[in-house]
């Protein structure tokens, strides 16, 4: 398969993702609690333009409507035997924008966790997993996606999984973790962990990173700890546009695009290659963003102090680095307890 992710990255300096899946669709009319995977064949027609959305803001590379495509995460629907046709859905249909934007851009065909727990503290074993994470993966490759890309892990063994899934897929991928609790993962893994973790996989990712998580700041403190571990594999920086509110019966974010346009470009500064947003990341934000990353120049690395002057304060006062796993130093993480 042309790796055309590759290609792109050995001409570019940074790549624009494109931003929120689940926020645009809600505003399209999708309930809570509905599976988002089922409108790549109920509804094509958002779909196509969810996609647009980002690509016209000026987005190099999306990820498809298929987070929750594992059989696993559609059982709670009764879809668990539609993995191949929903994943192959979402996939044909970024293909069709893609092609037809008229420059270069990227279906990253998105794998999502599994929402189960790995033995031995839950039931999903790694078996288990690597054959659900393959069959989702035969869709998006049968759609035409350019590239896997899972996204949100928390668990080290499950990030494994998907790797040799793409492997057994034959497909290149790239891989994010959410960095939500003090600077580590839910299942307690720090960046410079993840960092350590990527160069040992037989099937490394092309990119690796960090998505959603708790604020911008939180996520480029993070991209400073793959940075600090000396790894030059490129970097993905995926940040919610703020907090989230409960306003008038809706989660909102409070991220406004020139707040995001900042993050983008301190992202860059941080070290990140792939730069976009998660959570409330609508196209207006990604416009400001691409926007700021064409026209201000590259920087030095931020301090954490800058980065909590400019986006807000860190949700917690340390990093995931206090037991030596690299990063910021200890001096740096004690002057800056700062909060929201």
């Amino acid at each position: 398969m042309t790796n055309a992710l590759s290609r792109m990255l050995s001409t570019r300096d940074w790549l624009l993702a494109d931003g929120a899946t689940g926020t645009t669709l809600f505003n399209m009319g999708l309930q809570s609690g509905d599976a988002p995977e089922l409108w790549n064949v109920d509804h094509p027609d958002r779909i196509t333009q969810l996609y647009k959305g980002a690509v016209d803001a000026g987005s190099d590379l999306f990820l498809t409507n298929s987070f929750g495509g594992t059989a696993a995460r559609l059982k709670l629907h009764d879809a668990q035997t539609r993995v191949f046709e929903l994943n192959k859905a979402a996939a044909e249909i970024g293909r069709e924008v893609a092609d037809s934007a008229g420059h270069d851009v990227i279906v990253a065909g998105s794998v999502g966790p599994t929402g189960e727990i790995m033995v031995p503290m839950g039931a999903l074993t790694h078996a288990l997993a690597v054959e659900m994470f393959h069959e989702q993966a035969e869709g998006l490759k049968a759609g035409g996606a350019d590239v896997l890309w899972a996204e949100t892990i928390s668990a080290p063994d499950e990030y494994k999984a998907a790797s040799e899934a793409a492997k057994l897929a034959e497909m290149p991928w790239c891989g994010t973790m959410s960095f939500d609790t003090a600077g580590r993962t839910m299942m307690g893994l720090t960046s410079a962990a993840m960092s350590s973790m990527v160069e040992k996989l037989d099937h490394a990712p092309l990119a690796y990173g960090a998505n959603c998580g708790v604020g911008a700041s939180d996520l480029l403190r993070t991209i400073l700890g793959f940075r600090a571990s000396g790894s030059e594999r490129p970097v993905i920086a995926k940040g919610n546009a703020g907090i989230p509110k409960y306003v008038d019966g809706h989660i909102h974010y409070d991220g406004t695009p020139e707040l995001m346009a900042r993050y983008a470009v301190l992202a860059r500064d941080c070290g990140a290659t792939i730069i976009g947003g998660c959570c409330g990341t609508t196209p207006e934000h990604l416009e400001k963003m691409r926007a700021a990353l064409e026209t201000v120049p590259r920087g030095n690395a931020p301090s954490l102090e800058q980065i909590a002057k400019e986006l807000g304060g860190f949700s917690s006062g340390v990093d995931g680095t206090e037991e030596g796993g690299g990063g910021p130093t200890r001096e740096r993480r004690g002057r800056r307890r700062v909060r929201n």
